[in-house]
């Protein structure tokens, strides 16, 4: 009795294996971005150099063991792989995996040559990724106006992050191509994306956190445009406004989000809200305006309660089996 209910216990984890969703990934990405809120806090004083340590290590250890499970999803069943690959909206959080190699080596860029091993295997992976979505995008006929969401960003606006550890690391004409290539796609899909959310039903409870991606393409357009510029020019202005103006729209529905049970998708929260402060951060330095400094603050601290939030939920989950199933 007791070996067949250890079967029943190991085939049901399998089964679990086999629909671990690549949006664990996600999970990387706002870790990684809370390292460099804290990072960038640090920078101006006031808290500890070390003080982003925690994270950083926290984000690296999530890494390889998110990696190693869908590594093992992979050699185990392929079919899955290919039914996300193939998946209208999950084939959008595959470049999460490139986005969490180039945030890692931005977060560890004083370990040259490993960091520059991670950007530069991240920025290759994300170009990657981006080919392949858009072509399945323009080559796809089952593709309608209600599979379109804020997810969509990933794959193509993913690309401005690389600037941010490019520039440091000597590559200033990868770094422009890469932020060309985000920027190019960005009011595209900005206009798609709002065509769908203002002219079709709202989106489902589980893809209702992705309406924060919408902050992440002007808060890192900001950072990484200024890193390659090196200065704030009316451009400049016009991308930290803008995430301004997202963030104050965001907040306007901050009670639909508070009302939203956990999903694996709720991570969406964390990246773009850490984006946002480190934009924050840096234009109070570069502008000299102490109203951001104390409104990035009031994100840093906004950002640590959402991932403390966040990381309990996610646990919670996984003790209890809610999450690795057929939907």
């Amino acid at each position: 009795m007791e070996e067949v209910k250890n079967n029943q216990m190991t085939k049901a984890d399998d089964n679990r294996l086999e629909h671990f969703p690549v949006s664990f990934f996600a999970i990387v990405m706002g870790l990684s971005g809370l390292t460099l809120a804290w990072r960038s806090a640090a920078s101006i004083g006031g808290l500890p150099d070390i003080s982003w340590l925690l994270p950083a290590g926290l984000a690296s250890l999530v890494m390889i063991a998110v990696l190693l499970v869908y590594a093992n999803k992979a050699r185990l069943y392929p079919a899955a792989i290919m039914r996300e690959l193939n998946h209208p909206i999950r084939l959008n959080f595959f470049p999460a995996i490139s986005i969490s190699l180039i945030l890692l080596g931005t977060i560890w860029q004083l370990l040259d040559p490993i960091a520059y091993v991670l950007w530069i295997a991240g920025a290759g992976l994300q170009l990657g990724f981006t080919l392949y979505v858009i072509n399945s995008w323009m080559h796809r006929d089952t593709l309608l106006p209600v599979h379109a969401n804020p997810g969509w960003f990933i794959p193509v606006v993913g690309n401005i992050i690389v600037p941010i550890a490019g520039v440091p690391f000597g590559h200033i004409e990868l770094s422009w191509f890469f932020f060309s290539l985000g920027m190019l796609f960005w009011l595209p899909l900005l206009t798609i994306i709002l065509y769908r959310l203002f002219f079709h039903e709202p989106l489902p409870q589980k893809l209702m956190p992705t309406w924060f991606i919408l902050l992440a393409p002007p808060s890192i357009g900001f950072i990484s445009y200024t890193s390659l510029v090196g200065d704030i020019d009316g451009f400049a202005r016009v991308l930290i406004y803008s995430a301004v103006f997202l963030g104050l729209l965001l907040l306007s529905n901050g009670i639909r989000f508070v009302r939203l049970p956990f999903f694996i998708s709720s991570w969406a929260f964390s990246f773009p809200l850490a984006a946002f402060t480190i934009a924050c951060f840096k234009y109070a330095v570069m502008a000299e305006l102490p109203q951001f400094y104390w409104l990035a603050t009031l994100l840093l601290g906004l950002l640590t309660m959402v991932i403390l939030w966040l990381t309990w939920q996610t646990l919670r989950a996984i003790a209890r089996r809610q999450i690795c199933k057929p939907e």
